[in-house]
C-alpha cells in the first residue's frame, strides 16, 4: 500500500473504507499476532437486563398464545383481558429479571398512568411480532416510555415529555436518511439551499449537502483541539447568514466528544432570536455519557428536530435502534403551512392516501409516510420487536431514577478508564472536563511528536508525511488500525481512537505502539 498511487487512491475513499482497507493490509503481514481496531464505534459491552427481559416476555407470548389455539408448534393469538394479572402471576418477584419486569410495569402504571393491561398487551404482541406496528409512528404504550427516558437523560428539568412526538427508527443513520428526505419532499430544503453543520463531524454527515438528492451548501463551522474541540460560539454565529436554512449538529460530537457548553446553548438561542425559521436537526447519541447533559432540544423544542440512538450506551448498533422527536408546535409543521397554494395542493396529493386531511398531517407523521414511500404507509414503522427491545433498554433506567443507575455509571467509567491509559502511554494532556464524553479521542500526531522529541522533527514529518503514510504503516507493521482524522474534516495529521471497542489494556498498547513508530520516524531523522 506504500505505492504513491494507492495512497491518493485510498485518500478519495471514505473513512470506513480507509480502515477495511487498512485491516487488509494489517491481516497480511504474519509476524502480527494481535491486530487492535479502534477504528470503529461499536461499544463491546452489552446491557444484559432488557434483553434478558425481552426473552422473558417470548416466553410469556408464546404462553399466552397457547391458550387460544394450541397445536403441536403453532400457537393462537393472545387475550387482553385480565393479561397483566396473568403476567403477574407468570412472574417470580425473587428473579431479578422478572423482578425488572414487575418494577417495569409498576413504573408505566403508577408514573405515566397507564393501563396494565393494554401496556401488558402491546409488550407482549410487540415482542412476539405477530401484527404490523398500529399506529405506525409508535406503539400506543411505548409512546410515553420513550419520552419519558429521553427527557430524563437529554433534557434533565424540562417538562417537555407531554409535549413531544417520537418516531422510532431502524438507528440513528436511518433517522437521518428520512429526516432529510422528507425535509425535501415537503419543500423545506430546495437545491442550492445552504445547511450548516459542526465539523469535524461523522463522515457520512458531510456528504449530505453534496448528495445529488439535495444538491445543497454546506456551511462548516470547524472546532479546535486547542478549544478541547468546545465549538467557538463565534464560529457558529456563521449560522446568522441569513442563506442558512438549516443547522445540523452533532452533540457530543464525533470525532471531538465534546458536549455543547452553556455558553453555546445561549448563543444558539440568540441566533434563533434573530432567525426564528432556523430549522435544527441534532444528533444526540452520545449524549448519555456527559453528566448533566443538556440537548438542543431542550433548550430550542420549537426549532428541533432530536435524533437519538440506543446503539452505543446499550450496546445495540445491531439492533438498529433509533428515535426522532419532535416537539407538538414545531418550526416545521409552521413552514409547510407557509407553503404557496401551489405546492400545497401537490401536497395534498402525495400524501392523500395516508391521511384524511393531508394538509394537517404532522411533519414527523410525513417522515414515516415517506420511510415507506407513502404507498406502503400502512406497512411502515419500526418493528414491534426492534420496539420493544428500545421500551426495555429505556425502563432499565427509568425504574432506576431515583437511583444511580449502575450500568450508566460503569459504561462511563470504562470509556474513560480506556481514555486515560492511552492519553497516559502517549503522554498527552487530558481535557477533563466534565463536558469532555471519552467516547473517542482525536490524536495529532504532529503534536505527539513534538512533545515527545522536538518542534523540528514535527515540522519535518508535515513536511514528509501524509496522515495516510501514518496509518498505513501503523496498520502494516504494528497491526492497528485507527480512523482517518481528515475523513471527518479535521486538519492534517490527526487520527480517531474509539474507546469503545477494544478490550481496556489494549489502549494502553495503541499508545505504546504509536510512541515506537514515531520512534522509527526520528531515527530515519536524525540519519537525514
Amino acid at each position: 500500500m506504500n505505492n504513491e498511487n494507492t495512497k491518493k487512491e485510498l485518500e478519495q475513499l471514505g473513512t470506513f473504507e480507509i480502515s477495511r482497507h487498512l485491516l487488509s493490509a494489517a491481516e497480511k503481514n504474519k509476524e502480527i499476532k494481535n491486530i487492535l481496531n479502534a477504528g470503529q464505534g461499536d461499544p463491546n459491552w452489552i446491557n444484559t437486563k432488557a434483553r434478558l427481559a425481552f426473552n422473558k416476555l417470548v416466553e410469556f407470548g408464546i404462553k399466552e398464545s397457547s391458550r387460544t389455539i394450541n397445536e403441536t408448534d403453532l400457537a393462537g393469538y393472545v387475550v387482553k383481558e385480565d393479561i397483566s394479572k396473568r403476567f403477574k402471576e407468570f412472574l417470580n418477584p425473587l428473579n431479578q429479571i422478572d423482578s425488572f419486569l414487575l418494577e417495569g410495569l409498576s413504573y408505566t402504571h403508577d408514573k405515566l398512568n397507564l393501563d396494565e393491561d393494554a401496556v401488558v398487551n402491546e409488550w407482549t404482541n410487540g415482542v412476539l411480532g405477530n401484527n404490523y406496528p398500529t399506529p405506525s409512528r409508535i406503539l400506543e404504550m411505548n409512546e410515553p416510555v420513550l419520552n419519558a427516558y429521553l427527557e430524563n437523560v437529554l433534557y434533565k428539568n424540562k417538562d417537555l415529555a407531554h409535549q413531544t412526538d417520537v418516531f422510532p427508527t431502524e438507528g440513528g443513520t436511518a433517522a437521518i436518511v428520512y429526516i432529510f428526505q422528507s425535509l425535501k419532499e415537503n419543500h423545506l430544503i430546495a437545491p442550492g439551499d445552504k445547511i450548516a453543520i459542526n465539523t469535524p463531524i461523522f463522515p457520512p454527515y458531510l456528504e449530505i449537502p453534496q448528495l445529488n438528492d439535495y444538491e445543497m451548501v454546506g456551511v462548516d463551522f470547524q472546532s479546535k483541539e486547542e478549544d478541547h474541540w468546545q465549538i467557538d460560539p463565534e464560529e457558529l454565529k456563521k449560522v446568522i447568514d441569513t442563506d442558512v436554512k438549516a443547522l445540523f449538529l452533532v452533540n457530543p460530537s464525533n470525532p471531538g466528544s465534546k458536549a455543547f457548553s452553556k455558553e453555546v446553548l445561549d448563543t444558539l438561542k440568540e441566533i434563533v432570536k434573530i432567525k426564528p425559521d432556523l430549522m435544527i436537526i441534532t444528533d444526540d447519541v452520545y449524549g448519555t455519557f456527559v453528566d448533566d447533559f443538556e440537548s438542543v432540544y431542550g433548550v430550542l423544542p420549537y426549532n428541533t428536530l432530536l435524533v437519538y440512538s440506543f446503539s452505543k450506551l446499550f450496546g445495540a448498533a445491531g439492533w438498529r435502534l433509533g428515535t426522532i422527536a419532535t416537539n407538538k408546535q414545531n418550526i416545521f409543521d409552521k413552514k409547510i403551512a407557509e407553503l404557496d397554494a401551489k405546492t400545497k395542493a401537490q401536497l395534498e396529493e402525495r400524501y392523500q392516501i395516508a391521511a384524511f386531511q393531508p394538509s394537517k398531517l404532522k411533519f414527523i407523521d410525513r417522515i414515516v409516510a415517506d420511510s415507506r414511500s407513502i404507498g406502503l404507509y400502512h406497512t411502515s414503522g419500526l418493528s414491534t420487536p426492534q420496539q420493544m427491545m428500545e421500551i426495555l433498554f429505556a425502563l432499565t433506567h427509568l425504574v432506576e431514577q431515583n437511583k444511580v443507575d449502575n450500568y450508566i455509571k460503569l459504561a462511563k467509567n470504562i470509556i474513560s478508564t480506556r481514555y486515560d491509559l492511552l492519553h497516559d502511554s502517549l503522554k498527552m494532556e487530558k481535557d477533563s472536563s466534565s463536558l469532555n464524553a471519552k467516547y473517542y479521542s482525536l490524536i495529532n500526531i504532529f503534536s505527539v511528536a513534538e512533545n515527545l522529541y522536538d518542534s523540528e522533527f514535527s515540522t519535518y514529518l508535515k513536511e514528509n508525511y501524509r496522515t495516510i503514510d501514518f496509518l498505513i504503516e501503523l496498520a502494516e507493521k504494528k497491526g492497528i488500525i485507527l480512523a482517518y482524522g481528515p475523513g471527518f474534516d479535521t486538519p492534517s495529521g490527526y487520527l480517531r481512537v474509539s474507546e469503545a471497542n477494544l478490550p481496556t489494556e489494549d489502549y494502553k498498547k495503541i499508545g505504546e505502539n504509536i510512541v515506537e513508530l514515531l520512534e522509527e520516524y526520528h531515527d530515519t531523522f536524525k540519519q537525514k
